[in-house]
């Protein structure tokens, strides 16, 4: 539940939209990227390593995001798990364990990048942004959080040719890498008024206060 849990604070919800021009800052850039959009959906895979590419752990699920603040993980390997934030409060839920996490969206996880990317503010007011150099036919950027609180380096994200969000890494205080590598996205999608709602089922452990 743990290594969920890092791996979904990184980021989450950037989407990719039409590229502005080159002349455009970095910052302007990446909050047009986040601009037009309400809704998205992609497949992902992710991998968790040392910082010295020895791969720790990886799974592979669905992610769906709605602005602002709605964000679900659904994890179907190695095993199910769910990461939902509803607006009010994020579950962590495994099936397998039979458990399930809640707590409120405090100040601490308003800082972190999947709150905050899938927010209405200006990512640049939070991240200092700087565009890198194109790599594996991918348009670079790299966020690094100016609140000294947060669990994490830096974020780079990774753009292909149309302008969809196609790679994210985060590097945590840990030196640990979370590489995530997204396919067949969809804008603006219309998800069921339920999607980024979870009731515990019955007998499973719950965790947490209930921040309704």
């Amino acid at each position: 539940m743990k290594a969920a849990v890092a791996s979904w604070m990184m980021a989450a919800a950037l989407w990719g939209a039409t590229l502005e021009p080159v002349s455009a800052s970095p910052a302007t850039e990446v909050d047009k990227y986040l601009s037009g959009l309400s809704s998205w959906a992609a497949d992902f895979t992710q991998t968790i390593d040392d910082g010295h590419g020895n791969v720790l752990r990886s799974a592979a699920g669905r992610l769906f995001l709605q602005r602002p603040g709605k964000f679900r993980w659904d994890y179907s390997q190695p095993s199910e798990q769910l990461i939902l934030a509803d607006g009010k409060q994020i579950w962590f839920y495994d099936k397998d364990l039979a458990q399930a996490n809640v707590r409120a969206i405090d100040g601490t996880l308003a800082n972190t990048p999947a709150m905050l990317l899938s927010g209405t503010g200006s990512v640049g007011g939070e991240f200092d942004i700087k565009a890198l150099p194109n790599d594996a036919g991918l348009r670079w950027f790299q966020l690094v959080p100016k609140h000294p609180t947060t669990d994490f380096q830096l974020v780079r994200i990774g753009f292909d040719k149309d302008g969809e969000l196609a790679q994210m890494f985060l590097a945590d205080k840990l030196d640990q890498i979370t590489q995530l590598a997204f396919t067949n996205p969809v804008k603006n999608p219309k998800f069921a008024p339920d999607l980024f709602t979870f009731t515990p089922p019955p007998g499973v452990d719950v965790i947490g206060r209930d921040a309704k």
